[in-house]
């Protein structure tokens, strides 16, 4: 029997609490990532003077689903923000002031000051911040390394989170002015998946197969344009989110799945970390198929445990979800400069580190504080207006 828009249950109505305390916590946690970032041996904008190579594995734990959870619960936003409405041309205006507004004046101001202390500790610039800042919006590309490496100026570093989440969100608005009842179509034909295994089997299969074609061809760049791998994984998850919003008892089928997908998750961590992968036979096979174990497992595990036991609203939910995206704004370019006004004084990782943390948490919350305050930086920073 066809599905039509009328022969489908009535959607939910309300947004539960659960996502909003996962989107808390998944964004919280790219605080101590990217401080972490400062100090292990990968590439990163500055580096610390001390390496700590024992905070890479605690870091693997979480590099591969971080970033897909965050898409995966935004994509679930979208579709509870668009329940009861048409998504028409004011809807899609709203949205993007809310998120290209931002990343406008994110690359203007916000992100600056990550590249002229970039530049500083690379390339020992000393020519002072207003004469960076107009090279900066200048496109200048006099600061190349060794390696012929450039640094494009302007950038929005960790901020591409936006553009990507405007062109999904671009992409399924078009599809929803295409077919208005898609959502919940797609919604009531993947009720089956989440009865069975195949809710940790589908996933798991669609991340490998496309790491194996398109890694090596396509590295990660957060370019937009040429991000192909990127593309494919986090695409897939904003639509799933999107569906998942839409399928009554979709949150409680993960939330079955918690325990195994947690102990699955954390054994294929193990088996990245254990020096006996790279003698794996085909590993260029089987490490992707682990990672990608590893990546969806932890998402269930995540949103599972969430519904499980954050179910419940709190008078701090409202607040704390209203500050996530200017903490994220802020958050990058204060961890760059407290690092870099810190260095001198030469402290151990296991002082400057949590401090770090803790400063970033600290001045991100009076930041949102003080922007939440004026009405025309509001939208600056991802706030509605006032009224």
């Amino acid at each position: 029997m066809a599905i039509t828009a009328a022969s489908l249950p009535p959607p939910r109505v309300a947004r539960e609490p659960f996502l909003d305390w996962l989107r808390i916590l998944a964004f919280a946690l790219l605080v101590p990532y990217h401080v972490g970032m400062y100090y292990v041996s990968w590439d990163f904008h500055i580096k610390s003077a001390q390496t700590v190579t024992a905070l890479e594995p605690w870091m693997k734990l979480f590099n591969p689903w971080r970033m897909d959870l965050i898409f995966l619960v935004s994509g679930a936003a979208t579709a509870c923000m668009l329940r009861g409405r048409a998504a028409d041309g004011t809807w899609l205006r709203e949205r993007a002031r809310r998120l290209l507004w931002p990343l406008l004046f994110g690359v203007l101001v916000i992100v600056p000051p990550q590249s002229y202390i970039e530049v500083v500790q690379r390339f020992g610039y000393a020519d002072g911040w207003w004469r960076f800042w107009g090279l900066y919006l200048s496109h200048d590309k006099g600061f190349t390394q060794a390696n012929g490496a450039r640094l494009i100026l302007p950038t929005w570093n960790h901020l591409w989170y936006l553009p990507y989440l405007f062109s999904y969100t671009l992409l399924l608005w078009a599809g929803l002015r295409w077919r208005p009842a898609a959502l919940d179509a797609w919604a009531a034909r993947c009720a089956p998946i989440g009865r069975g295994a195949l809710l940790l089997a589908l996933p798991i299969a669609w991340l490998w197969l496309t790491r194996l074609a398109l890694r090596q061809r396509f590295p990660e760049t957060h370019a937009l344009v040429d991000d192909w791998l990127m593309h494919a994984q986090y695409l897939p998850m904003f639509l799933a989110g999107a569906v998942l919003a839409r399928s009554p008892g979709a949150w409680a089928a993960l939330s079955r799945w918690r325990r195994l997908a947690l102990a699955l998750g954390l054994l294929a961590w193990v088996g990245l970390l254990s020096p006996l992968n790279s003698m794996w036979p085909a590993g260029a096979v089987v490490r992707p198929l682990v990672y990608s174990v590893q990546q969806w497992s932890c998402i269930v595990a995540a949103v599972g445990f969430a519904h499980a036991h954050l179910s419940r609203d709190h008078p701090w939910r409202a607040r704390l979800t209203e500050a996530v995206f200017p903490v994220y704004i802020l958050h990058q370019t204060l961890i760059l400069v407290l690092a870099h006004a810190m260095r001198p004084l030469a402290w151990p990782p296991a002082v400057e580190a949590p401090l770090l943390v803790a400063l970033t948490f600290a001045l991100a919350w009076l930041g949102f504080e003080a922007v939440s305050r004026v009405a025309w930086l509001r939208p600056a920073f991802g706030l509605k207006r006032l009224n």
